[in-house]
């Protein structure tokens, strides 16, 4: 490059020099960068991908009841075990994202999920069945949070509740890929070759996440301070001033402290019970029970109960960055929200259930389109943890609330299995057996609602009491 030169006798000249001109990097955390928005991606894909593969014994369950001969109660135990180990591996998981990174994490746990595809594919052994749903709920439970915590290592703050639900909401195309080229090849291939795309996709992920993932941007080994580190910081802060001494910050935590960190946070707990009354009726219809409904209940056709996934998955999509927005601009008053939309969700579920005779299709349309986009309100959950939780716990107390919805789903849908086989034991079920079926839905929402306020007025008490320290007077 040239720069000018003063030289003695008052004139400027031209000179080359060989440093070349240095461009300032833009860090990610205060701007969205185009590496940013690379690395998100990839973390997408293998959330979209984890979606395919626990949604797709849900369009598949007509199927699987004749490949291996099972009734109601068995089918749901293929969803209650995948999801069971899905929110069981939720903390463990957690652990080893904070301990040793996203990327590692979330590479292992898409071979894992191909895997327990192949098994399902070549098998047609109930018993293997239900150990390949292990494997895929094993593999599943690494996508979305790997990529809740990538997200405040990669992102402005101001942008990541919006990101987040971007990710959850994108990430329901995989259920998009399960309701309609998936179900398309396995109605015009069969068994085998349709569930053996899935382990392919698995596969290429985890090349896709090799290439493409990064746990931080470069020059940077911390990710940003939630506020509850802040106070913290400045409480430490005074009382180094005062004399005393404080914790070097990059200390790790052991497993120990981790899990009472997290298990005795009532925030955590708080994101537990939203996702718990946000999720499970998506859940419970888009993984099991939602095409037996339509097709055995209402007497649909299977393009028809196709039709109502696709918009429900658009409606998830769409529902996703507004509520986003609505849980940046509601801040710590989100959680009212949480408990209106928990309240509407379930008594929309009773109306649609009322009638003796099953409703028209347009109802089930619209029962999907409230469902999908109010559920988005689940991921509310995670931004309070975001902003609450200590970073060096990030991923543990994110699997925690991310717990709520499965466990939720676990016992709801092994509970409608179970009442369907006593309502049909001969296995002809109906419209009535389903409503019948339902109740145990309702229970579950119950306990999940009543926690919800519990944990708010706990989680409540805990931000007061911590806001005290922002608000102390200095000398």
């Amino acid at each position: 490059m040239w720069r000018v030169v003063k030289q003695r006798n008052g004139k400027d000249q031209i000179s080359s020099t060989d440093q070349p001109a240095t461009a300032v990097a833009k860090d990610p955390r205060e701007h969205v960068t185009g590496r940013a928005i690379a690395v998100w991606l990839a973390a997408l894909i293998t959330y979209i991908v984890a979606i395919v593969g626990r949604t797709s014994m849900g369009v598949a369950g007509v199927e699987a009841l004749d490949r291996f001969h099972i009734n109601a109660s068995q089918l749901a135990l293929f969803t209650a075990v995948q999801v069971g180990v899905y929110a069981l591996a939720q903390i463990p998981t957690g652990i080893i994202i904070d301990r040793v990174g996203a990327k590692k994490t979330m590479v292992v746990g898409a071979l894992i999920m191909a895997l327990g595809q192949v098994i399902i594919a070549f098998t047609t052994s109930y018993p293997l069945a239900v150990i390949a749903r292990v494997f895929i709920g094993a593999g599943d439970a690494t996508a979305f949070l790997g990529a809740m915590r990538l997200l405040p290592a990669w992102f402005p703050l101001r942008v990541t509740p919006l990101f987040t639900q971007l990710t959850a909401g994108l990430g329901q195309l995989g259920q998009f890929i399960s309701a309609v080229p998936f179900l398309a090849i396995l109605h015009a291939a069969g068994w085998v070759p349709a569930f053996l795309s899935l382990s392919t996709a698995g596969l290429l992920i985890a090349i896709v996440g090799m290439i493409a993932l990064a746990d931080v941007p470069e020059n940077s080994s911390t990710a940003r301070m939630s506020l509850r580190e802040r106070r913290a910081a400045k409480k430490a802060a005074k009382t180094a001033a005062d004399g005393g001494a404080s914790a070097a910050a990059d200390e790790k935590l052991t497993i120990g402290q981790t899990l009472k960190t997290v298990t005795t946070h009532p925030v955590c707990w708080q994101g537990f019970f939203t996702h718990w009354t946000g999720l499970m009726h998506q859940c419970i219809f888009t993984l099991l029970w939602g095409m037996p409904l339509m097709m055995l209940g209402m007497g649909l056709k299977p393009s028809e109960a196709s039709v109502v996934l696709v918009i429900n998955t658009l409606s998830v999509i769409i529902a996703g960055p507004l509520m986003g927005m609505v849980s940046a601009r509601t801040g710590r008053d989100r959680i009212k929200v949480v408990v209106a939309i928990a309240f509407i969700n379930m008594a929309v579920w009773i109306v649609f259930l009322a009638p003796s005779n099953p409703p028209a299709y347009w109802a089930i349309i619209v029962v999907n389109i409230l469902m999908a986009g109010l559920g988005a309100m689940s991921n509310f959950g995670f931004d309070s943890v975001r902003e609450e939780v200590d970073r060096k716990v990030l991923a543990t107390g994110t699997g925690l609330a991310n717990m709520g919805g499965f466990v939720a789903t676990m016992l709801a849908a092994q509970g409608v299995g179970f009442l369907l086989d006593i309502a049909a034991p001969d296995g002809n079920y109906t419209w009535e057996t389903f409503r019948i079926g339902w109740l145990a839905v309702v229970g579950v929402w119950v306990i999940g609602f009543v926690g919800l306020l519990v944990a708010k007025r706990a989680a409540a008490r805990f931000v007061a009491q911590q806001s005290r320290f922002e608000l102390e007077p200095t000398e």
